[in-house]
């Protein structure tokens, strides 16, 4: 019995998609061009956006000076925003300010645009490109409309961006630390902080810098490790003075008193390592005599062997 009904089911359908087909091949060949108007506005109301799209393009140049010509080309230019073809849109969206500037719509069309850019932003970990245009475009339209009523969308739009571009820099400068590019990573968690300063991440940015630059000194050759240990210092200072309160202060803190007990143990060493230097410059002047002096016995020793086998040669 499924089956039956099933198959009723499938063969309705498709009997229906042939009829409609039918009729949208009649109605492209028309000539009545309200008919065809009404079958595209049928068409897109069912959600039928290709159909109905390449009906409107049709009539562009029959209406086109009439009231009718905007209202179609509104239609045709969310037919490729609701078939997710959002490039196209966007340029359609454009074109439609470019052709209908003082219409009531141009701040909807405005917006639309941008919002188009908004929807071509990719995974935080693929070019952002179109996220940068997105926030250029939609302050341009507060700027342009900032009574409107998209503006708090346009807001939030450029909010949704800018943590993305965040994320994305944060992943970077995370990388740079995690394959050991630590002076790399120290600059771009502070670049982080200083494009998000409103950031609620501001304090691990800062936290992360302080590694970061510990990790910097501490990798570093002798003659440049007091200097960048001075600079973890001056870090966890400036991360006292403006975050207080915040729950990394203490992990912060442990580079610090790290990056001080190093500095000390450099100074301290610096101060008694001229002499150490002159002790171990003896030494190894006091063994290479030694040894030059052996080298100088053992040759006089095989010359007289030498000689004493040459004499006992000659004799025989």
């Amino acid at each position: 019995m499924r089956k039956i009904v099933l198959y009723i089911s499938l063969f309705v359908a498709a009997t229906a998609s042939v009829s409609c087909n039918t009729e949208l091949r009649r109605i492209e060949k028309s000539k009545d061009y309200e008919a065809k108007l009404a079958y595209a506005d049928k068409l897109y109301a069912k959600k039928k956006y290709t159909s109905a799209q390449a009906l409107y393009e049709s009539l562009f140049q029959v209406y086109k000076g009439t009231d009718k010509y905007e209202p179609i080309y509104y239609n045709y230019c969310y037919c490729s925003y609701k078939m997710r073809d959002y490039v196209q849109a966007g340029f359609y969206f454009k074109n439609y300010l470019d052709n209908f500037p003082n219409s009531p719509r141009a701040t909807e069309m405005d917006y639309m645009q941008a919002y188009c850019y908004y929807k071509q932003s990719p995974k935080v970990q693929l070019d952002q490109t179109n996220t940068q245009k997105a926030i250029a475009a939609m302050q341009t339209f507060i700027n342009n409309y900032p009574t409107s009523d998209k503006v708090p969308e346009a807001n939030l739009v450029i909010e949704l961006s800018r943590r993305k571009l965040e994320k994305k820099e944060y992943n970077n400068s995370e990388l740079y630390y995690n394959l050991g590019y630590y002076k790399a990573a120290a600059i771009s968690f502070k670049s982080l902080m200083r494009n998000y300063p409103d950031s609620d991440k501001s304090d691990e940015y800062k936290y992360m810098a302080i590694k970061a630059y510990y990790q910097y000194a501490k990798n570093s050759i002798w003659e440049k490790q007091k200097e960048r240990y001075d600079d973890v210092v001056s870090e966890y200072l400036d991360f006292a003075d403006h975050y207080p309160k915040s729950k990394l202060k203490g992990d912060a803190e442990k580079y610090y008193t790290l990056a001080q007990g190093n500095i000390k143990t450099i100074e301290s060493y610096s101060n008694v390592k001229p002499e150490r230097l002159k002790k171990e410059a003896k030494k190894a002047e006091k063994a290479a005599n030694k040894a030059e002096k052996a080298d100088k016995t053992e040759k006089s020793e095989n010359s007289k062997k030498s000689e004493k086998a040459d004499t006992e040669t000659k004799n025989n």
